[in-house]
């Protein structure tokens, strides 16, 4: 018998049944009323790492003969060893790899005793991994995807248990002197990449408020200041509703023209865009939005076909700005749009609204 290295899922996100709301009767965001942190704590987000996955060994069987009051060689007690522990790889509230060490040893099965005693099976080890991570072999081939609840993936066996003396008694051989090492669990090397799993990507220029944006609706805490580039990995914020669902948001990081040819911060992050069931274009007001929506259009097309595809809202930040006040005027007649402020939070109620149609009409 052998056991196995696993990752699993306990808790999915993308569970919802679809449910047609009138404008009118759509569930209205929740306000918290615990005040937000004023600290900007660091976290260091990692989306991706490589880690060598080593099972347990078995136990080895045990060499023993029995020795009774009235019978000093009563024969051979040897017993079995324990098998390898197995190790687990689940979801329960993680959002980083940043936990994950590079070597993960699961522990070894106890010997096996005398008086036919089998060696103790090693624990379970649990290491949790977030949502969305893909699981790629030394080859780069991906060999699991993780974005199912109570998915398991086998990374690396255990080694069974060794036979103790016992097990080697036949009628010709009444005192066996041998029994069975235990079998060496495996080791294996993967690549652990994650891939968000929110609802609605935003996606932006850098500079557009797209950090400011996920402050305003949710708890996240993303950092904000006047330089491009603020943002260098994803964050992700819940919208809670007053019907108890939640949307999830992710921040990704700003994009510039030439992208796709990793100029600026590359494409890497549009990898957890690609998870999102709809997708959040936020433009700049006062810095020309019609310019700023044909070059993400254009990125997009260049990474992913099935990425320029996905369903889309587009926002204009900054109104509360004459520049950008005129911009939304002059578009709007043209192209769907919504005009908010962020930073001062004019029309976010509406925007929340927006959010929560698109998540029921494009959650499964």
């Amino acid at each position: 018998m052998r056991f196995s290295f696993l990752f699993r899922f306990q808790n999915a996100l993308l569970t919802n049944a679809y449910r047609k709301y009138s404008t009118e009767a759509l569930p209205r965001a929740l306000r918290s009323l615990k005040a937000k942190s004023t600290r900007n704590t660091v976290q260091y987000y990692v989306d991706s790492c490589r880690v060598r996955a080593v099972a347990g060994n078995g136990g080895d069987g045990c060499i023993s003969f029995l020795s009774a009051w009235c019978k000093d060689q009563a024969g051979p007690d040897g017993g079995d060893g324990g098998h390898g522990g197995h190790q687990y790889k689940a979801t329960h509230s993680k959002k980083s790899l940043n936990h994950c060490h590079s070597v993960i040893q699961a522990k070894h099965g106890g010997r096996g005793m005398n008086k036919d005693c089998t060696g103790k099976t090693a624990s379970h080890q649990v290491v949790e991994v977030p949502l969305g991570t893909l699981i790629r072999d030394g080859t780069g081939r991906v060999v699991g995807d993780l974005q199912e609840e109570g998915s398991m993936f086998v990374a690396a066996r255990g080694g069974a248990g060794g036979r103790g003396n016992k097990f080697f008694l036949t009628s010709t051989e009444q005192a066996p002197s041998v029994a069975e090492l235990g079998a060496v669990g495996e080791t294996l090397t993967y690549t652990l990449e994650v891939r968000s799993m929110a609802h609605l990507g935003l996606l932006g220029m850098p500079n557009a408020g797209k950090s400011t944006l996920l402050r305003a609706v949710t708890r996240a805490r993303p950092m904000v200041a006047p330089y491009p580039f603020t943002t260098l990995r994803p964050h992700i914020g819940m919208v809670p509703y007053d019907d108890y669902e939640q949307v999830a948001i992710a921040d990704l990081p700003g994009l510039i023209a030439g992208s796709h040819k990793n100029h600026g911060l590359g494409i890497q992050f549009l990898k957890h865009a690609e998870r999102c069931r709809g997708l959040i274009f936020l433009l700049d007001g006062s810095d020309s939005p019609l310019d700023q929506y044909q070059i993400l259009n254009h990125e997009l097309s260049q990474y992913s076909e099935n990425l320029s595809q996905k369903p889309r809202c587009v926002v204009i930040n900054k109104i509360d700005l004459p520049q950008a006040k005129q911009s939304y005027d002059e578009i709007k007649d043209s192209m769907q749009v919504i005009g908010i402020s962020a930073k001062n939070g004019i029309n976010l109620a509406e925007l929340l609204r927006v959010f929560r149609n698109m998540y029921d009409h494009e959650v499964d």
